[in-house]
């Protein structure tokens, strides 16, 4: 394939903070950003060369919004399928809107990583009362209860730890299609994101340890405390996933590392992810760059890490410490230009910068 020079546009669907990132990244390479969002205040749009603020299902401004862009990515999955076969009419769409269908919806995640022999924890579909009493009755307690659509940050989740509370689980859904889950006992969450190229070419970061609060990823610490061999299969995991969604993009892929040894695949995002800030300031080519390079086809940058790293995310009023940060000389700031700091929303990261390590 001919690689989109330097100067032309790049189109993001979402206007958040991984899509901020993405376009400061692009500025970097000489590329402009036009960003695609609903929210009149996306903080993307702050940092970008253009903005349409309009909805997803508006098929005149998404016309507009791909005659000026060279190619379309998203910062998050859960952009409404249909917006991204739109723009593919008129513009190459990485990742392609058959990645997003398969990772905005839970079940359809899991049928595909089990069809591709991946392993995941035990499920069952969830469409009513009577499919959740089975699945109590066939994966046994403790299980978690999902939404199989529009989970993030531990929302649309209940946890099941005995049977009476199934009706009331349920009913917490309004109804929702959902997803049951076996609990797994796992001694540490995992992370791998890996890049992959038009032309099938790929590179992958090292496995990271994220710790969550809440649901929350509070804290990400570059590499995970893990064997060689164990690093390698988690890569290898992610790789053999890339390779069969046919990724054009990035992927995170998140996992368990089980108490009996065994890595199970929880979730995907085809896109920049939380987990990769530390990649930022620890790597030679960070995960929103790589991005950049991948959807334009460009030669993948190196993901080597040049720190190891511990990335911790400022929620709501934490951004407020900001001045102590900047006096700290072994933190590295980011701030997201967002307006209201609510409880447990992501208003920036810091990132420490540590030894090299094997």
């Amino acid at each position: 394939m001919t690689p989109i020079a330097p100067g032309a546009a790049i189109g993001i669907l979402g206007g958040g903070q991984l899509g901020r990132m993405t376009a400061l990244a692009a500025a970097r390479l000489g590329y402009r950003t036009h960003i695609y969002a609903p929210e009149p205040d996306a903080p993307a749009a702050q940092v970008a060369a253009a903005f349409t603020c309009a909805p997803y299902d508006d098929r005149t401004s998404l016309a507009r919004f791909a005659e000026e862009v060279a190619v379309v990515t998203v910062e998050f999955e859960n952009v409404p399928e249909q917006a991204l076969r739109t723009l593919a009419r008129f513009r190459p769409t990485r990742p392609s809107a058959d990645v997003l269908a398969i990772a905005q919806d839970r079940l359809a995640e899991k049928r595909f990583l089990a069809e591709t022999g991946i392993a995941v924890a035990p499920f069952r579909p969830v469409d009513g009362p009577r499919d959740l009493e089975r699945a109590v009755a066939e994966l046994g307690l403790p299980l978690l209860l999902k939404t199989r659509r529009f989970g993030y940050d531990g929302k649309g989740q209940r946890r099941l730890d005995r049977a009476e509370e199934a009706e009331a689980a349920w009913r917490d859904l309004k109804g929702a299609a959902a997803i049951a889950e076996r609990v797994v006992d796992f001694v540490m969450e995992l992370s791998v994101i890996t890049a992959r190229a038009p032309d099938g070419r790929i590179a992958s970061y090292v496995p990271v340890e994220n710790r969550h609060e809440g649901g929350i990823l509070r804290t990400t610490l570059a590499p995970a405390p893990l064997a060689a061999e164990r690093r390698a299969e988690a890569v290898a995991i992610a790789e053999r996933i890339a390779l069969a969604l046919r990724l054009e993009g990035l992927l995170a892929v998140e996992m368990f590392l089980t108490r009996d040894g065994r890595i199970l695949v929880n979730e995907l995002a085809p896109r920049p992810h939380n987990s990769g800030h530390w990649t930022l300031d620890a790597c030679a080519t960070s995960q929103f760059e790589q991005l950049v390079r991948a959807v334009c086809g460009l030669p993948l940058g190196s993901p080597r890490r040049l720190f190891d790293a511990r990335m911790d995310n400022l929620l709501g009023a934490e951004v407020e410490g900001w001045r102590a940060h900047l006096e700290d000389p072994h933190l590295r700031l980011h701030l997201y230009g967002k307006n209201e700091a609510r409880p447990g929303r992501k208003m920036g990261h810091v990132t420490r910068l540590l030894p090299l390590t094997a």
